[in-house]
């Protein structure tokens, strides 16, 4: 839980502290706001795509996406964001976000580089989508975003579950080792959620067999949401979007990080998620994205 003195949470801190960052976090934290500012609500309106986190009724941790057209995410005042779209019935969310929720979110705009994280409080407004209470409201830089520009795709259909498990097969394996972006979300105290973005080239998430993947952390904002949160609760829940055909790869289960291991330039530390399940979609969203062109931060 945060304090009037700092806007972090004990796992957080830890993390801070056993990265050597704490007063780089500290001036960090001066960007994490309770309220949506009017640049960030402007933001919002233009995005197509929604990543969201949060847990099952069986606590599992999941991230997917929710998409539509440009104003599909709004905010109405300071302290709300309205989310015209729900996760369909194939979705492991669909029944979470049915009922009031603590939901993390990421808004990405790949083609500048931008994102921005809302986490609160959701509720379905009774019309089909989502309103959200912002608690936490974090602007990121754009390190490690492939910049990639939206297409419609007009033969999309409706979002379909074709694969589910609680490993990966080996095709769900070569997926892994391809991709060059995940979403990641997990939960701090009191069951808040954080949904957050990795970028890296090809084969820097890599799938060490059917029930384990394993990534590099690079250098980032020093605030270690993502790793303070898996000091107090390994729950995970991973989003490898397919940006060539709308499909995506959901992934729930266990993390650590490997505070030891210095895998290479500009990789400060491993993180290793055991897996527990998988749902495989198509037509996740009616999107498609061009080729990318990998982000300058990225370490070689």
């Amino acid at each position: 839980m945060t304090t009037a003195t700092t806007p972090y949470h004990p796992g957080e801190r830890t993390a801070q502290a056993r990265a050597g960052v704490t007063d780089r976090a500290d001036h960090a934290g001066r960007s994490i706001r309770s309220t949506i500012p009017a640049v960030a609500a402007h933001f919002l309106t233009e995005r197509r795509m929604l990543v969201v986190g949060a847990a099952d009724p069986d606590g599992r941790v999941w991230a997917t996406q929710l998409s539509g057209p440009a104003g599909f995410l709004r905010a109405p005042d300071e302290r709300t964001m309205t989310i015209a779209a729900r996760p369909a019935e194939a979705d492991p969310l669909a029944e979470a976000l049915a009922r009031p929720a603590q939901l993390g979110t990421i808004a990405l705009d790949p083609a500048g580089r931008r994102r921005m994280r809302l986490n609160g409080r959701s509720a379905p407004d009774g019309r089909g989508g989502l309103v959200v209470r912002a608690e936490e409201v974090v602007s990121n830089c754009p390190k490690y975003i492939q910049r990639r520009t939206p297409l419609d795709r007009p033969g999309a259909g409706a979002p379909r579950a074709v694969a589910e498990g609680t490993v990966l097969s080996t095709a769900q394996q070569l997926a892994v080792a391809t991709s060059d972006t995940f979403f990641i979300a997990t939960t701090g105290p009191d069951g808040r959620v954080d949904a957050s973005h990795r970028g890296g080239f090809p084969g820097f998430l890599e799938a060490v067999g059917p029930n384990t993947v394993r990534w590099p952390e690079y250098r980032g904002n020093s605030m270690f949401l993502t790793l303070g949160n898996l000091e107090l609760d390994p729950r995970a829940g991973l989003l490898l979007p397919d940006w060539e055909t709308g499909g995506a790869l959901l992934i729930t289960g266990e993390a650590r990080t490997d505070w030891s291991e210095q895998a290479g330039p500009g990789v400060e530390r491993m993180v290793e998620l055991t897996v527990t399940g998988v749902r495989e979609l198509t037509d996740a969203t009616p999107l498609a994205w061009t080729e990318p062109e990998y982000s300058p931060a990225i370490p070689r």
